[in-house]
């Protein structure tokens, strides 16, 4: 115990050494946050807000009915358009052309051709060409309904069943933009923090020959490993703690009374999420370090492990396109902590049946990875980096 004590205290000395491989494993845990905050911002701004929309409409005047009913959903002209931003809607060249007929066609029931120009492509022009489908299609429904009021016919008889939907999901269920975000960012966070510090504690140690020195002393490879796991695994959960802390001080100043959501990590919570992640940040600093343990030089282990943190990224992704998913991703690590948090953030029962055995399968692995590396170690092929 002596030994793994002083070894851990090795670790920590050095990695806390190097301010700029620390700044770069809180990095995960300051963005975070501000990219949660500013992108909550913004879509609850385009959920909510209807900006203007400015359109080039040629011949307004055989439809000026249209043309208020465009303007009640603040879809205007371009003639309108303040100085400021008129180059960006001439760029966009949204365009509403109306027939000379339009009148004529309009009292003789006929139907009337409208042209709407766009690039449909362009993603800026997504939500102006959507608004003003939208709300030309209104128009339309709303003549309809009158010409058929007017001979006599019940606008009901459009409609035989009506659909009333009676939303079953808890308020918190609303914010679940955020809460897929945070879920993500936590991920991230505990394998992205504790990367520098594992890479430095293996693939680093040996080009300064530290790593031979060590194991030349009267002690197991085993603790060798296990000290630098700890250490990895304690920067890694340092920044998972500051990543739910500073994105819950920065989601309580976005209003999301809004959009009729309600976001809030109480006790419970915040435990259940520390009880999925901290085997994560073990698994993932272990898994890190096997990894640059097997890379030839440092350079190798930096662009070997740097592709473990896709992890995270891709498979709760991947995961969102999967309709019917197997039963053994909720025991493996990553899948089954994504979907466990998921449930968790939709204020849902958690199953701590299953969490409890997500989290022994995520244990088990990083204990098996641990005894191979261990082994690995004894290995002059592994110290040395020999072919």
């Amino acid at each position: 115990m002596i030994q793994f004590r002083a070894l851990l205290s090795k670790e920590l000395k050095e990695a806390f050494r190097d301010k700029r491989a620390m700044m770069m494993a809180m990095m995960m845990a300051v963005m975070a946050p501000v990219m949660i905050f500013a992108m909550s911002k913004v879509m609850i701004k385009e959920a909510v807000e209807t900006p203007p929309v400015y359109v080039k409409v040629t011949g307004a005047e055989y439809a000026p009915k249209l043309i208020k009913s465009l303007k009640n959903e603040n879809i205007l002209l371009l003639a309108d358009v303040p100085n400021d931003e008129k180059t960006i809607w001439e760029d966009r060249a949204l365009s509403i052309t109306i027939p000379t007929s339009f009148n004529q066609d309009m009292l003789e029931g006929k139907p009337i051709d409208l042209y709407l120009r766009a690039d449909f492509s362009e993603k800026a022009n997504m939500s102006p060409i959507r608004r003003i489908k939208t709300t030309i299609n209104h128009y339309a429904q709303a003549i309809g309904y009158k010409r058929l009021l007017v001979r006599g016919i019940d606008v009901r008889l459009l409609q035989p069943i009506k659909i009333i939907e009676q939303d079953t999901s808890l308020p918190n269920s609303n914010a679940m933009i955020i809460s897929m975000m945070l879920g993500l960012y936590l991920l991230m966070a505990a394998f992205m923090s504790g990367l520098p510090v594992a890479i430095d504690a293996s693939a680093g140690e040996r080009e300064r020959n530290v790593l031979e020195m060590l194991l030349c002393q009267p002690v197991s490879t085993l603790k060798v490993v296990a000290a630098k796991l700890c250490c990895a695994s304690l920067i890694a959960c340092i920044g998972v703690l500051l990543t739910l802390g500073l994105t819950t001080f920065s989601v309580s100043f976005i209003d999301l009374t809004k959009i009729g959501a309600s976001f809030n990590l109480d006790a419970f919570t915040i435990t259940a999420l520390l009880l999925l992640l901290l085997p994560i940040c073990f698994f993932a600093s272990a898994l890190q370090l096997f990894v640059a343990f097997q890379s030839k030089n440092f350079k190798e282990a930096q662009s070997m492990v740097s592709m473990i943190i896709m992890l995270p990224a891709m498979v709760p992704v991947i995961m969102m396109f999967v309709d019917n998913k197997p039963k053994w991703l909720d025991w493996l690590p990553i899948s089954g902590q994504s979907l466990i948090m998921e449930d968790l953030f939709k204020g849902l029962p958690v199953s701590w049946s299953l969490l409890c055995f997500t989290g022994l399968v995520t244990i088990t692995m990083t204990f098996l990875l641990v005894l191979l590396m261990a082994k690995k170690l004894r290995s002059e092929k592994v110290v040395l980096a020999l072919s």
